[in-house]
């Protein structure tokens, strides 16, 4: 019989096995439903909160990736136009000052009509080697230009399809990410179904149990006594260490054959466990690690220990081994309902770890260690999210390299434009030094028809007898006519 306190009017009344464990059914069942919607309520705006964050980050890095491409391709777009037009004026200002030299050449030079031809011809053939200097350039800047502008049309709708490609693949990541959320919900949700069937088997099998085995209280001490001596009769010539080593090894093969269930040997820190439980995917990856701990005392024993006088030394021994999880498999206390009912979780006095019976040693076991295999499928998951940041830096990484490569390119095209502009300045240079060179010719010239105007017969014969007494035979004249002639 058990005995209840009726919490209004504080007076105490007994119930018997059946209903008292109607009555805590009741209970856990209302609350376990309170649990689960609670449970559910909170995926659902975790999942919510997660698909509206993924979506805000995708949406700034695409818009900051955009504004950024957008303002290179308006700045590429304005500095072509502005080389178009800085090459026109280069154009017509130097036609313009070759048309200005050739008609003072041709204003200054105006004296006779054979040295207008002349210096016709000439400037004519400066004119067409100008000529010809500003189309080669032009016909240079010209292609240099149009290739340009196509790669960098065909740069801007690649840029474009990339960011088409972006928007899909911000699409498909949201729908992923609200599949794997989803999927977590329903797994969630059916481990919280079969736990809840779990709990209720076990109920029923307890239920069974007390009320085919435990009548009162006498017989409950009893059934303890007669549990540990079958115990006892069942671990004849072993320990209970020896026995949770067999009950492990039974199933390894079936149940755990890629784990490690090996006694801790290591004593270095001064204190040691009993047993370590290690296990890995296929990778390589340890995804959990427990240490157990096992406990047991007779009847006969002077002294009786309880469970929690071990729990800070098997604390320090998880610690110091490096294990995730701590297990006090034990027979202390056998009196005890709470230790009597199940697994007993005590991580609110030491981190994870938990106290059993012999009996759930192998459950613990698998219940650890598919909740480390849940969690693996996290990290795998948080894996895949950072291949993707790998993704997205290597988008960068080609973005920094082309802005690397178009700035090279556009460093190639301004001094080679430098180039075409200085030839034609050389080329102006040797027309004007062709200009200095007809202006010292036209000089000479002049100086020439003076003295050839200068030049008369007396000057030719002053101090020539011979050539007076020429003129006298011819013509009877003599220097004296020709001087009166000339007067």
């Amino acid at each position: 019989m058990n005995e209840i306190i009726c919490p209004g009017c504080r007076k105490a009344f007994t119930i018997d096995e059946a209903g008292y464990a109607d009555i805590l059914k009741q209970v856990h069942d209302s609350e376990f439903e309170h649990a689960l919607h609670e449970r559910i309520e909170l995926m659902e705006t975790e999942k919510k909160n997660a698909v509206e964050l993924a979506e805000t980050k995708l949406a700034a890095v695409l818009e900051k990736d955009a504004a950024v491409k957008n303002a290179e391709i308006e700045r590429l777009k304005e500095g072509l136009k502005a080389r178009d037009i800085a090459q026109q004026l280069a154009v017509t200002e130097a036609v313009r000052a070759l048309e200005k030299e050739r008609d003072t050449l041709a204003h200054d030079l105006g004296a006779t009509v054979t040295e207008q031809k002349v210096l016709q011809e000439r400037l004519e053939e400066a004119r067409k080697e100008k000529q010809g200097a500003i189309e080669l350039a032009e016909a240079t800047l010209t292609n240099k230009l149009q290739a340009e502008t196509a790669e960098k049309a065909a740069e801007i709708g690649r840029l474009k399809e990339e960011l088409k490609s972006r928007d899909v693949a911000k699409q498909l990541a949201v729908k992923e990410a609200v599949s794997v959320l989803e999927k977590q919900r329903d797994d969630f949700a059916r481990d919280l179904l079969a736990k809840e069937t779990e709990q209720q088997l076990l109920e029923s099998t307890m239920k069974d149990t007390h009320a085919l085995q435990i009548k009162s209280k006498d017989d409950m001490i009893a059934y303890y006594k007669d549990l540990k001596a079958k115990l006892s009769t069942k671990l004849v010539g072993e320990s209970l260490e020896q026995h949770c080593e067999i009950e492990f090894n039974r199933i390894r093969s079936a149940g755990f054959p890629m784990a490690y269930f090996e006694k801790d040997n290591d004593a270095r820190s001064g204190s040691k466990g009993d047993y370590i439980f290690r296990e890995a995917d296929e990778s390589g990856t340890e995804f959990i690690s427990v240490m157990f701990e096992m406990k047991n005392e007779g009847d006969e024993t002077a002294t009786k220990k309880k469970n929690e006088d071990f729990f800070k030394e098997l604390d320090r021994d998880r610690i110091e081994k490096g294990c995730e999880y701590a297990v006090l498999v034990s027979l202390l206390e056998s009196d005890s309902e709470l230790y009597n009912g199940g697994i007993v979780d005590v991580s609110h006095r030491y981190p994870k770890m938990y106290v059993v019976r012999p009996q759930l040693f192998i459950p613990i076991i698998t219940l650890l260690r598919n909740a480390a295999l849940n969690s693996l499928e996290y990290k795998a998951e948080l894996a895949r999210v950072r291949e993707q940041n790998v993704d997205i830096t290597n988008f960068e990484n080609a973005l920094d390299t082309f802005k690397t490569g178009f700035a090279r390119n556009y460093d190639l095209a301004s001094r080679k434009f430098k180039e075409a502009i200085d030839d034609i300045d050389k080329s102006i240079d040797r027309l004007h030094k062709v200009k200095e060179s007809l202006l010292g010719s036209e000089n000479n010239l002049r100086l020439a028809n003076s003295k050839a105007e200068d030049l008369t017969i007396k000057r030719l014969t002053r101090g020539n007898p011979t050539m007076d007494a020429k003129f006298t035979e011819a013509g009877g004249v003599g220097v004296a006519t020709v001087e009166g002639e000339d007067a």
